[in-house]
């Protein structure tokens, strides 16, 4: 018995059409690594084709290591003689052997992601860039995408003529292009540019690496950008024996440059390929694939396939709405006890998936508590994220003072130029003194040795405490609030404007729901309290090591993993879609966005429970969402649990009122941090107002908001010299804020 007969019909198509462009649609656990390796085995075999000429790359190293292996085991003597890579390790080798064909040294340094940021530093400094309004990972972020798209100093020069902003980006790429150059240095995006370069310039060398790899696989290509399209266009041009592999409907790193056109133009590229669908899944039942068939099913730039499977049908989707996330939270703790003191199962087979880290608070909170081992992957402990250490260190630092650590770690954040000489010099003060660090600080013109430094760290104490004096009336919420906006943590990380800058922000505002929640719980909360409360919740270290343990992780670090027991939480309009997503021109967006989801869903062997929250604290404030519209894209006879309280896909504005209204007599006004802290500056200005506001509006008004769009007015409440408005709005869901900051105009 031959192994290929191990294969099903159309994994041996696409293992034994080996000559020519080949495109195979593989499908969610559809077996693409077996097809790639037993295709390897099949030309070497069969085929008699040399292993020096086949080449095999993808992504990751991970990746790249598990086909390497079963190519091993399956073709045996000679397989060491076949490129297996990733594409970056790919490049490295070949430039290592002709980059001096561009004018550099074989042995360049490659800058890692530090190296950039202190090139860039330097840059923006020589060429005098104010780096509080201009910074630095914004221009790095511009010249990677600029690098992703092969565009060159030159022609994003040419391309930014008459744009201000532009030319000055353009500037910078120029600047830091040649210092590179000059250095003798790449950035890992250059590994990529650099090898197309080569390619492009020089035929001899593209003519070597043609003849080298006759027999090209391509792995996870809906993830390739346009810099790796050509790259592998250009290697494959002479023999056009080019196999990709790849599932347009799991395309979902375009914010990393993934070009999804790459796998949907590819048979306009090769007129003459032969597209081969693997749609039989070997993960899933058929409950869960037909929910995820449904949900993708409504994107339009996709190649149309159906995943199936030989397995049973099994059990409906556990749909679940709960009023609040801490609910959600306690349910799937509960349900994962469950699964394994009753029936038998390990907290390994079970994973929590979410659209963003910060939503892991309440999951690694409950499961603490609960005595439930759990491991973050993709992320660290929320209360071990720098941001947050910081703004804890500052609570820290104003509730006691003693902790010399927290001092010591916000004594520059943000940077007050107080130098490592001045800060051991105050370190030696206080020992000689028998003083905290603080205590020394504090004393710093007493100290003869820091002589004009003591000015720079005056502003420090004079902060703390003020801050001190405020503790009792402003509370540990809207203290931690004062402290983000005069210290301008978040102000900084929003110009940035970074995915992880973002992300960051996204656990500030976590934090503060923390904050808020904690006041709400406790009949008399303060600032001791909290800080003990966190601190008890973040002690872990005595969980068990070992693999059983749940796993919590993004929905962008599942893809590729599988789990019996699969949780997609926070499944709300406004979460996942986000609503950004949600108010974008761009149909593209959503598309990406519903590719995750499905991504998500089949991630599931057996037992797949979707989970949201009618109400959810982000950023410090009470949102109202519906339940997500992919979720409403799964058929109802496909759901268990609670699928009937769904709510519909056009729910009229009186009901959503009405629901809001219900909700807001158990929570209290909450305010957003951002937009320089509304409730805190909304306080000021109606203390510091002559003249109560006019409102142009009523309940029951459509009314307009220049970010969330049109809604309808279902409350106001008078306070002071201003008006608490809550709209339910039609993209966004239910939202409060006063009337002077909100500025809506009646529709």
């Amino acid at each position: 018995m031959s192994m290929y007969d191990n294969l099903n019909s159309m994994q041996q198509e696409a293992v034994f059409h080996t000559e020519g462009p080949v495109l195979i649609l593989a499908g969610a656990g559809s077996g693409k690594t077996r097809v790639l390796t037993h295709r390897a085995s099949y030309l070497i075999e069969e085929k008699g084709v040399n292993p020096w000429h086949i080449m095999a790359i993808t992504f990751t190293n991970k990746a790249a290591g598990e086909m390497r292996e079963r190519i091993d085991s399956l073709v045996g003597f000679g397989s060491e003689s076949i490129w297996v890579s990733t594409f970056h390790s790919t490049c490295v080798r070949i430039l290592r052997r002709h980059i001096d064909r561009l004018g550099y040294d074989t042995n360049f340094t490659i800058y890692d992601a530090d190296d950039q940021k202190i090139l860039m530093k330097d840059i923006c400094k020589r060429l005098q860039i104010d780096t509080k309004i201009y910074k630095e990972k914004s221009f790095l972020g511009v010249i990677s995408s600029a690098k992703d798209e092969l565009i060159s100093p030159e022609e994003f020069t040419l391309r930014a003529a008459g744009d201000f902003a532009k030319e000055k980006q353009a500037a910078v790429y120029r600047e830091y292009q040649a210092a590179l150059r000059k250095n003798n240095a790449l950035d890992f995006d250059d590994l990529i540019v650099k090898t197309v370069e080569l390619f492009q310039n020089d035929a001899e060398v593209l003519d070597y690496y043609q003849e080298r790899f006759r027999y090209i696989m391509v792995d996870e290509y809906q993830d390739t950008d346009t810099a790796q399209f050509h790259l592998i266009k250009l290697l494959a041009e002479k023999y056009r024996n080019l196999c990709v592999v790849g599932d347009d409907d799991q395309s979902i790193y375009k914010f990393r440059g993934a070009n999804i056109k790459n796998i949907l133009n590819f048979e306009e590229i090769y007129p003459d390929a032969r597209v081969i669908k693997l749609e039989q899944n070997y993960r899933s039942t058929q409950n869960i694939l037909n929910a995820a068939n449904s949900v993708i099913a409504n994107n339009v730039g996709r190649k149309a396939k159906a995943l199936w499977t030989d397995h049973p049908e099994g059990e409906k989707i556990n749909f679940q709405q709960f009023e609040t996330a801490y609910e959600e939270a306690d349910y799937i703790a509960a349900d994962i006890r469950k699964k394994v003191s009753e029936n038998g199962g390990h907290y390994g087979g079970c994973a929590i998936l979410y659209r963003t880290n910060a939503q892991s608070r309440l999951f690694e909170e409950k499961f603490v508590v609960s005595n439930i081992p759990y491991k973050i992957v993709g992320g660290i402990n929320f209360y071990a994220r720098k941001e947050i250490k910081d703004l804890l260190a500052y609570l820290k630092t104003i509730d006691n003072g003693r902790d010399d650590l927290a001092v010591r770690r916000i004594i520059n954040v943000p940077k007050r130029g107080i130098g490592a000489t001045t800060l051991g010099r105050v370190q030696t003060y206080a020992e000689e003194q028998g003083l905290s660090f603080y205590q020394a600080l504090r004393a710093a013109d007493e100290i003869s040795t820091i002589g004009k430094a003591g000015m720079k760290i005056r502003p420090f104490v004079n902060f703390i405490q003020t801050m001190r004096s405020k503790v009792e009336y402003l509370g540990v919420s809207k203290l931690l609030q004062e402290i983000i906006e005069e210290t301008g943590y978040v102000a900084e990380l929003e110009a940035e404007s970074s995915d992880e800058a973002q992300a960051r922000i996204e656990n500030i505002d976590e934090l503060i729901s923390k904050a808020v929640a904690y006041e709400e719980s406790e009949e008399s909360p303060t600032l001791s309290g909290f800080l003990e409360m966190v601190a008890l919740v973040a002690d872990i270290d005595n969980l068990q090591e070992g693999s059983d343990y749940v796993v919590l992780m993004t929905l962008h670090s599942a893809k590729g993993l599988e789990f019996p027991n699969v949780y997609l939480a926070g499944m709300e309009d406004g979460m996942f879609p986000s609503y950004i997503t949600i108010i974008s021109d761009d149909p593209s967006e959503i598309e990406e966005e519903r590719r995750l989801c499905y991504v998500g869903i089949t991630r599931a062997m057996t037992d797949l429970t979707i989970t949201c929250a009618k109400q959810r604290m982000i950023r410090g404030e009470t949102q109202y969402n519906k339940v997500s519209r992919f979720v409403k894209e799964i058929p109802e006879t496909l759901l268990g649990g609670m699928a009937r309280s769904r709510q519909k896909p056009k729910e009229t504005s009186e009901s959503a009122g009405q629901s809001f209204r219900q909700a807001s007599s158990k929570v209290k006004p909450i305010f957003s941090t951002r937009n320089s802290y509304q409730s805190r500056q909304a306080n000021s200005f109606a203390s510091s107002s002559t003249d109560k506001i006019t409102l142009e509006y009523g309940s029951g008004d459509r009314v307009k908001h220049m970010k969330f769009g049109e809604g309808t007015v279902v409350q106001i409440v008078e306070g002071g010299r201003d008006y608490e408005v809550t709209v339910a709005f039609d993209r966004v869901g239910t939202k409060k804020m006063f009337a002077s900051f909100a500025k809506l105009k009646k529709v």
